[in-house]
């Protein structure tokens, strides 16, 4: 059904030419500026943009002051800024998870086989012989009579689970929703559910298909400093992961027959299985409370100026961490230097523009990286009402080899900003898909995702399919290769030299567009009815 989704769009756009320099001599998005920006926030003095550090002081700075050079008002009253208080736990991990069984005791070690953190403060934080529970998926979900842990005291023991969802390569379409992952398939439901549920760990097991990711990134997430918003909510001990190769050593030691463990994990009826294992590790955590910052500037609107549309781009990365071919910063030029410079432009636009009827937001969020914390914490305490926030509009990792001819949008389907962007498409001869690669979950993965939950109707979306110029087969080598080799790893960096920034801006001038529109008119637009976030707008 998917392919034959994606024949019918093709078969309409094959003829189409894009617009050009010479079509408008008046492209309101500057690529020269996205260049410039990109090439500053990438720069080794920004060091990463790791919130809590020296990084993160000049990366708000620097956004401050050319939101300043915009003549853009401050967004949160006279201040640029919204602090955003966290808590910053460095743990030094013992060197092996040791896992006890009557067949015999042995070892993971760290970083290879397994990764291990908390979002506990305090000093000594571990595992002590604790059990270890296979919990399927991991996952409680009424809506699907579904309950990975029912049935089980939890206290004082692990849940190993699988990552993504049921649905996932089921061949089962109905089940969850098929290949399509759902929030149940993110690895910050899996933790959140074992703190409620009570469990002292939880263990997910990795594999790179239904991650999305290798083992790379886990290594580089999920080692070093962690930041989390300050909060009452329940949490486990200790949270990790391991290999699936590992995973298979903890099943092959079981006294429970496990033949196949992911089949099991798959039906309807499934409940917890102990392992007749346990498992050992400890964590010696250096604690910091401190403060980063959202960074917010406003274009105030003419006679609707009481309704906002947000433009949104996170600012940090993962700062300074394990050196790789001698390199130790990981610079995140893709991810998202590319996203604030397109913000910063995007600004520049609408101030080179007459000013809109309604107010135009630019806000650059800090701690995505460590799961979405700058844009959960605005939505916790939203500056501006939800009900009056017409969209969000969110921009990540928008470098790509040249212009596209898609627009690809993830989350596709849940609000009437689909047929915004199928509009500024058009006219600029292109076309929109849904996510062709809906199963790795891109919806739960960026800053919009908080807006939605909160019943803003948003829009993340860019060319990442078929090129004017490069074909579909060369894009997705293109995508495949960043995945493998740069996505949070040191070489995301940028080289003026290299890099082909016709893409960005490209997809810049569409976002542009949309929000103009939006910006000069008075309609909201809305959540379609199979949305789980209409309920969230119609309650504000």
């Amino acid at each position: 059904m998917k392919n034959l989704l994606f024949l019918l769009f093709l078969v309409l756009i094959f003829n189409c030419k894009p617009k050009t320099d010479s079509d408008d001599n008046n492209l309101e998005v500057n690529q020269a500026t996205i260049g410039k920006h990109l090439e500053r926030l990438a720069a080794n003095e920004f060091m990463g943009r790791m919130p809590f550090t020296a990084g993160d002081v000049k990366t708000v700075t620097y956004l401050k002051d050319e939101f300043e050079k915009l003549g853009l008002k401050p967004g949160n009253g006279n201040s640029y800024f919204q602090d955003v208080p966290m808590i910053e736990i460095t743990g030094s991990v013992s060197d092996k998870m040791i896992i006890s069984g009557s067949k015999g005791d042995f070892n993971l070690s760290y970083f290879d086989d397994f990764t291990a953190l908390t979002t506990k403060a305090e000093e000594d934080v571990s595992l002590d012989n604790s059990e270890l529970v296979f919990a399927g998926y991991g996952i409680v979900a009424p809506e699907y009579g579904w309950n990975d842990y029912e049935g089980i005291d939890w206290k004082g023991k692990t849940a190993v689970v699988l990552v993504n969802d049921p649905g996932f390569k089921s061949g089962d379409s109905t089940l969850f929703k098929g290949d399509a992952m759902t929030y149940y398939g993110r690895w910050t439901y899996k933790y959140e559910e074992a703190g409620r549920q009570g469990a002292a760990g939880i263990i997910i097991i990795h594999e790179t298909i239904p991650a999305a990711y290798g083992w790379n990134v886990i290594q580089s997430s999920n080692t070093g400093s962690q930041l989390n918003l300050i909060g009452n909510a329940p949490v486990t001990d200790i949270q990790g992961w391991i290999t699936h190769e590992s995973a298979n050593k903890l099943f092959a030691a079981s006294t429970t027959e496990i033949d196949d463990y992911k089949k099991l994990a798959r039906n309807k009826g499934f409940k917890p299985i102990p392992l007749g294992l346990k498992v050992s590790v400890k964590i010696k955590n250096t604690i910091k409370r401190d403060v980063s910052k959202n960074v917010i500037a406003i274009l105030p609107g003419t006679d609707l100026k009481d309704e906002y549309i947000i433009y949104s781009a996170h600012w940090d990365h993962l700062g300074i961490g394990k050196p790789i071919d001698n390199d130790s910063i990981y610079n995140g030029a893709n991810d998202n230097a590319s996203g604030v410079a397109c913000l910063l432009s995007i600004a520049e636009a609408f101030k080179n523009n007459k000013q809109p009827k309604r107010s135009v937001v630019f806000l650059a969020v800090t701690a995505e990286e460590q799961g979405l914390l700058g844009s959960a914490y605005y939505s916790e305490h939203p500056i501006y009402a939800p009900q009056k926030t017409i969209a969000n509009i969110n921009m990540d990792g928008l470098l790509n080899p040249g212009k596209m001819r898609d627009f690809t949008i993830t989350g596709y389907g849940h609000s009437e900003m689909d047929e915004y962007a199928k509009t500024e498409a058009e006219k600029l001869g292109r076309y929109i898909i849904p996510d062709p690669e809906a199963e790795k979950g891109y919806f739960f993965r960026s800053d919009h995702f908080n807006f939605a939950k909160i019943g803003i109707p948003a829009l993340y979306a860019k060319g990442s399919y078929e090129g004017f110029d490069i074909s579909i087969d060369s894009i997705k080598k293109f995508n495949d290769y960043y995945r493998a080799h740069n996505y949070h790893q040191p070489s995301d960096e940028y080289d003026p030299k290299t890099t082909d920034l016709s893409g960005a801006q490209f997809d810049a001038q569409l976002l542009f567009n949309v929000g103009y529109t939006l910006a000069n008119e008075d309609y909201f637009p809305k959540w379609y009815n199979t949305s789980e976030f209409k309920s969230a707008r119609e309650n504000k």
